[in-house]
């Protein structure tokens, strides 16, 4: 335990809000394949719809393999209380139906993840919804597009693909000193709680997509929202319930707490691993630019060391020659997978421009900063002298 008397985060990702005891001393814990509850008798029923009793009515609201995991992830994010979705996508458009209304406005950084941005550019905006993307590197940007209507600002950090990095704090204190109306939302998937904790530094929700390295294992799908009891309920109750539908399944939910035991020592692996492989690729001839927050040569290095533990194990770099010559690159790959999505144990690496973030146009991805040559790299738990080796050998290649 820590001086606070709180345990160390590796050992509430394993035991947080569960007791065997709880459960004919099963050490783990039990999944819940059930779609409905039964109701003792038609008053308990018709309390637990009326929000006067907790309690599980439907597996689409919740389920008790489901409300674990959101315990437990709420304890990992500092936060009250966590609702778990079937998509991180799920987890985006129930976050953002249940916050803004029609005539309402958001505020999001320029570079996003591509399915996010699709659904800022292209989807909610159908519906009567202004969206201002602006570079939220530059407060006074932000600053300059904030206005009454305004109910919620939402980025990356480290944002997919370019690894530009967030200022939480300063944003947040920006962000509600003008009013305490909008909401703060950092979509922390690149992180996890085991680097960053986005509501400790201001921030009034954390989005993820638990696919990636809360799940760890590229074997499911899911999303997550944490935040303040209240604002997660009405998440529940409107955008997941009414909105979207995006349950989660208590398999899935099941599958991502066997990955919490293991998040803190895959993050120091992935971390220690990219941290070595940055600096390695630094120095290629073949390479023109390197982008990670662990490098000095990262112009938000310091922002990296003050709000993240480590600097993560995600990179992206272009080569000399280009998108022709990052081409061949990617396909002299033979231990490295060329495939999306990102946190697995297996090394992935992928092509932003005409893969993750061919949502944008040409002319967007120009003016959100994705190069046509940039490449995205997920360093997985392979050991890190065999994937500097195919990606020599893939460098090297004709």
């Amino acid at each position: 335990m820590n001086n606070n008397n709180k345990q160390a985060f590796a050992t509430r990702a394993i035991h947080s809000g569960y007791d065997a005891r709880d459960h004919q001393g099963a050490l783990v814990q039990p999944v819940y394949m059930t779609s409905t509850f039964e109701f003792e008798a038609v008053a308990q029923g018709a309390a637990r719809f009326a929000g006067e009793e907790a309690g599980h009515v439907y597996s689409r609201i919740s389920n008790p393999t489901q409300e674990l995991l959101e315990t437990r992830l709420a304890d990992l994010e500092e936060g009250e209380a966590a609702l778990a979705t079937a998509s991180g996508m799920g987890a985006i458009t129930a976050t953002l139906w249940t916050l803004v209304s029609a005539g309402e406005h958001i505020i999001a950084d320029k570079t996003l993840y591509g399915c996010t941005f699709a659904y800022l550019q292209h989807g909610i905006s159908r519906f009567g919804v202004e969206v201002s993307f602006v570079d939220c590197t530059d407060l006074n940007a932000i600053k300059a597009v904030l206005q009454p209507n305004t109910r919620a600002i939402y980025f990356e950090t480290p944002v997919n693909p370019t690894m530009r990095l967030m200022d939480i704090a300063a944003i947040s204190a920006l962000v509600h000193d003008y009013s305490r109306e909008i909401s703060v939302i950092v979509d922390n998937t690149y992180c996890t709680p085991a680097l960053q904790q986005p509501l400790t530094l201001g921030a009034d929700l954390v989005v993820h997509s638990a696919t990636k390295y809360l799940g760890g294992h590229g074997d499911l799908v899911a999303g997550a929202v944490v935040g303040r009891q209240e604002m997660i309920d009405q998440i529940r109750l409107i955008g997941l319930k009414d909105m979207t539908g995006a349950a989660i399944a208590p398999m899935t939910a099941f599958l991502i707490m066997r990955g919490l035991k293991t998040l803190q020592l895959r993050m120091e692996r992935h971390c220690q691993s990219a941290a070595t492989l940055a600096e390695w690729l630094q120095q290629q001839p073949m390479i023109e630019s390197v982008y990670y927050p662990g490098l000095n040569s990262h112009p938000q290095h310091q922002l990296a060391a003050t709000q993240m533990a480590k600097p993560g194990g995600m990179i992206a770099f272009e080569l000399k020659q280009g998108l022709d010559a990052g081409i061949r690159f990617m396909d002299s790959l033979q231990m490295i997978k060329r495939a999306v999505s990102l946190g697995d144990a297996e090394t992935l690496c992928q092509h932003p421009a005409s893969m993750t973030h061919s949502t944008y146009t040409p002319e967007e991805r120009a003016e959100h900063g994705i190069s046509e040559g940039l490449i995205r790299l997920s360093v997985g738990l392979e050991d890190i002298a065999d994937i500097q080796a195919d990606i020599q050998q893939a460098l090297e290649a004709d």
